[in-house]
């Protein structure tokens, strides 16, 4: 990894910071050309759209195939602030991104969130997924690991405690649960509260 990636993935790290402080879970991702000129930002935007698809990485290829060629893109690198899940690492592999560089491992990642409800782990390497394909994506990642885990310092709770994200319902950020949550802590009566 060069002292490049070493800025841009801290770009990255920024991108999930400011999907955090806008009520999102705190992911980021970041599209570089061959020129290192920045082409697109993505943030995760699953709580504040909705979408259960609104992952950062997915969020920014949308994007990218919508505004540049497949060999534009197999020259670019997309850095993201955590190892991308399976679908995004599908959605990188189909839009022909050559490089890709993360931050966060994935077993990291779910050591953090626990068995949140709202974040279930799917514990794939990205590196799994692009095996299974007939193009080769160059990976490098995991990589400044304590910077990249510190957007999600706060931000997940022990299930038991319930999550520290917006409630949905009310669209305030608090204890309060969203709709999810709520039902899955109605399946579990310590974490809404009701027991030990």
């Amino acid at each position: 990894m060069t002292e490049i990636d070493v800025n841009f993935l801290r770009a990255s790290f920024a991108v999930a910071r400011r999907a955090r402080d806008r009520g999102n879970f705190p992911f980021g991702a970041v599209l570089v050309d061959a020129t290192g000129a920045v082409l697109l930002e993505g943030e995760n935007t699953q709580l504040t759209d909705r979408e259960c698809t609104g992952h950062a990485e997915l969020n920014l290829l949308r994007e990218a195939t919508a505004r540049y060629d497949p060999d534009t893109l197999a020259g670019c690198t997309l850095y993201a602030s955590a190892e991308p899940c399976p679908m995004c690492a599908g959605a990188i592999y189909w839009c022909r991104v050559g490089r890709l560089v993360f931050g966060l491992g994935a077993y990291q990642l779910c050591e953090i969130t626990g068995d949140n409800p709202a974040n279930p782990p799917l514990l794939m390497r990205c590196t799994e997924v692009f095996a299974r394909g007939t193009r080769r994506i160059v990976v490098r990642g995991p990589a400044l690991e304590r910077e990249a885990a510190e957007v999600h310092a706060g931000f997940w709770r022990p299930a038991a405690t319930g999550p520290a994200w917006p409630d949905l319902a009310r669209g305030r950020k608090g204890d309060a649960m969203p709709r999810a949550s709520r039902a899955w802590a109605g399946r579990h009566p310590a974490a809404a509260g009701g027991g030990t």
